[in-house]
């Protein structure tokens, strides 16, 4: 009988190569073992789809699992792989929700979502395979956080010796989201390129970012009917209002370059929706037992201002899944997140979050809306 292709996957990463790699350094401190638990309670209410009807109430109970090592090769370079929960098609969401369609008591989907090799040397820094978003950001309304990019990055950091300047970073890199299996200008890919940067002992971060995506689908996984390409410039910054209280605002916005005018598959209404401002302020830190955190956040995304199905899929339920996609379509509306966090121990964290939003332009006869309130439970080692 032959042995699933994951299982082996998994055997070999995590059993196989970390004893190929012995050195003069002992195994315990080469090699890092991380995991983490998340339980959920979500319910959301007040949807309103574009038919001018509304979607059921809903009540989940949902978990996550993730769990990777880290192997430290010598003092420049390192490898590692991380594993977690999750529909293999559905890259923004890792939770699994009770009893949802997996028969009686079956078994949890599992995949990699890091499987990466990087080196860090004099300021530079590169690594190679599928890791995390690599560039600055401060949300998740551009990029998931539950979505790790394929491909080869590059980050050179400067420092400074002065009173005003502290360091900066230029990151780049380039992300192929899906192979054509020919020559790489037809993949689906987006590459980026991105200067940040921190003055006066870290009060102020600014950085300046371009996106481009390539031959992207307007419906994922499959179910496209034409393809679109984004030039997404971003600036944004975050400033520390107060330091003994840990006040901190920020403020992003997003510009798509793109003209849209001479394509013939995009309405009229949506040909110039490409402009995003999201603001947040926070109040807080959670370094220690019983810290508070306290964040407000407003964002206003306009259809084309981000990739909706590489974003976040938190603040509502509106998604593909009428096109057979399980992916989120978190563009085009306004609202507001209200988070509130405490730290239970030091490896352990509750927060509540509170999100209600409201579509900028309707797809149907009405705008879609939706509330929605969460309760995470994070424990980590």
């Amino acid at each position: 009988m032959i042995a699933k292709p994951i299982t082996i996957y998994v055997f070999l990463t995590w059993f196989i190569i970390p004893f190929l790699c012995f050195g003069q350094e002992p195994i315990e401190k080469k090699l890092k073992f991380n995991a983490d638990f998340r339980f959920r309670i979500e319910e959301d209410w007040n949807s309103k789809k574009s038919d001018d009807s509304f979607r059921d109430n809903r009540t989940r109970l949902r978990y996550r699992l993730r769990a990777g090592f880290n192997y430290k090769l010598n003092h420049w370079s390192d490898f590692g792989a991380r594993i977690r929960t999750g529909l293999p098609n559905k890259q923004q969401d890792p939770q699994i929700t009770l009893g949802d369609g997996f028969a009686e008591f079956n078994v949890i989907p599992l995949g990699f979502e890091k499987l990466y090799f990087q080196a860090e040397q004099k300021g530079y820094k590169f690594w190679l395979g599928k890791n995390t978003f690599p560039f600055y950001k401060q949300h998740e309304l551009f990029w998931s956080d539950n979505v790790y990019p394929e491909g080869l990055f590059f980050k050179k950091k400067v420092h400074f010796n002065s009173s005003v300047f502290d360091q900066l970073d230029i990151n780049a890199g380039h992300f192929i989201i899906r192979a054509s299996g020919t020559s790489l200008d037809k993949d689906r890919y987006f590459q980026g390129l991105q200067a940040s940067t921190t003055f006066l002992k870290q009060k102020i971060a600014l950085f300046s970012s371009l996106y481009y995506f390539k031959n992207m689908p307007n419906i994922p996984d499959g179910g496209e009917t034409f393809t679109l390409d984004y030039a997404i410039f971003n600036i944004g910054t975050t400033l520390r209002v107060s330091q003994p209280h840990n006040i901190y605002f920020e403020i992003d916005y997003y510009h798509n370059f793109e003209d849209y005018n001479q394509n013939e598959n995009i309405v009229i209404p949506f040909k110039n929706q490409k402009n995003g401002l999201i603001t947040g302020i926070s109040y807080g830190s959670l370094k220690q037992k019983k810290d508070w955190k306290f964040k407000a956040t407003y964002s206003y995304l306009e259809r084309y201002a981000a990739v909706d199905f590489l974003a976040q899929n938190d603040w509502a339920r509106w998604d593909y899944s009428n096109l057979d996609s399980p992916d989120g379509r978190l563009t085009n509306f306004k609202g507001i997140e209200l988070v509130a966090s405490y730290l239970l121990a030091k490896n352990m964290k509750l927060t509540l979050k509170y999100y209600k939003v409201k579509q900028l332009i309707p797809f149907g006869v009405a705008k879609e809306t939706g509330d929605r309130i969460r309760l995470d439970l994070d424990v980590k080692i």
